[in-house]
């Protein structure tokens, strides 16, 4: 009989173990959760209230913290500062992928009814690459150690880029050329629906909303060439990974909704990511050098060079976010009473 006998003792040094079991148990919880929320959603299109979102959001933080507190509880305090750690990265940068999804709900004209469904489609899409990332990520570190070279260095690169990119007062979404060419080519319709595909004059044809939850499943895709480097910067456990990302996706409808006018406040959310993000890519280097086994660096030789704990990389991320959220809210205050100076 199957029971938590089987997991490591608290503070295990050698590990995560995870049984196959508890593997089951979370992918099987989370499609029970994803299964039903497009089930609600489906039956009922509607513009969640304010209320129905902060409840639904408050759940997953709960439960988010307390799976945390599970984690530091059977498998020790470095996994589940680990987990913590990933966690907020994750929701900082998904933060960030609900700017592109107002862009995109914005260029497309989806019915405020209708959004809620589009969200549901894109993160059930996001849920499913990310799990590809993280698998390809997991192999690719247990065999070349020099990945970590890879990871750091592009998210640095990242880094670079959202730091010194220039903002615009009126963004647009830019459709790609996929989208484009299969607008051309695929047969649709210009009626609104829940659905995906739907049958008009005989023949099945895609619904709006199709290229919609299209746009935000490619646009997931690029945020998680960012996420999963990022959070492998901060723990080698596939499964920490996994659930990091899980918990952090599934509130992110309920942020759409939640943060919506709060979005357009965070003006310095560039610059904290940024921070952020470089943050952890000179954590990778600095461990990818510890761990070296490249020939042309110190002779294929570990370098002796100090590595960051993962106690200070909780600490310094919930400093950056924090600093960041203060600040951006402060300017935005501050641009608000100037505005409101001039116009009397």
């Amino acid at each position: 009989m199957l029971s938590l006998s089987s997991l490591p003792a608290a503070g295990d040094a050698t590990g995560m173990h995870v049984p196959v079991w508890m593997w089951l148990l979370t992918l099987g919880i989370a499609a029970a959760v994803l299964i039903f929320d497009i089930y609600w959603i489906a039956k009922k299109p509607h513009v969640p209230t304010r209320r129905e979102v902060s409840t639904v959001l408050t759940l997953y933080v709960g439960a988010a913290v307390l799976f945390g507190v599970f984690i530091w509880a059977v498998y020790g305090r470095t996994r589940g500062t680990e987990f913590f750690a990933g966690w907020l990265t994750e929701y900082s940068l998904s933060i960030d992928n609900l700017f592109i999804f107002l862009l995109i709900m914005s260029s497309f004209r989806v019915p405020e009814r209708l959004q809620q469904t589009a969200l549901m489609w894109g993160i059930t899409i996001a849920i499913v690459l990310r799990g590809i990332f993280i698998a390809v990520g997991a192999a690719a570190i247990n065999r070349f150690s020099w990945v970590f070279y890879i990871f750091g260095a592009f998210l640095i690169y990242t880094a670079i880029k959202l730091a010194f990119e220039k903002e615009t007062d009126e963004e647009e979404y830019e459709e790609n050329a996929l989208i484009s060419w299969m607008k051309r080519r695929v047969p649709s319709t210009d009626t609104w629906s829940v659905r995906l595909f739907t049958r008009e004059n005989g023949r099945r044809v895609v619904t709006p909303i199709f290229f919609v939850v299209l746009a935000l499943g490619m646009t997931d895709l690029l945020f998680a060439l960012d996420s999963i480097p990022a959070i492998y910067g901060l723990t080698k456990e596939p499964y920490l990974v996994l659930t990091a990302n899980l918990f952090a996706l599934m509130g992110l409808r309920q942020l759409y909704f939640l943060l919506g006018g709060l979005l357009k406040k965070l003006v310095y959310l560039s610059i904290g990511l940024a921070v952020l993000l470089a943050f952890i890519g000179v954590k990778l280097l600095l461990h990818a050098l510890h761990e070296n086994t490249l020939p042309f660096i110190n002779g294929g030789e570990h370098v002796n060079v100090p590595e960051i704990p993962i106690g200070v990389s909780l600490g310094a991320i919930v400093v950056i976010l924090g600093v960041t959220t203060i600040a951006s809210l402060w300017k935005s205050s501050r641009d608000a009473k100037r505005a409101s100076i001039t116009h009397d």
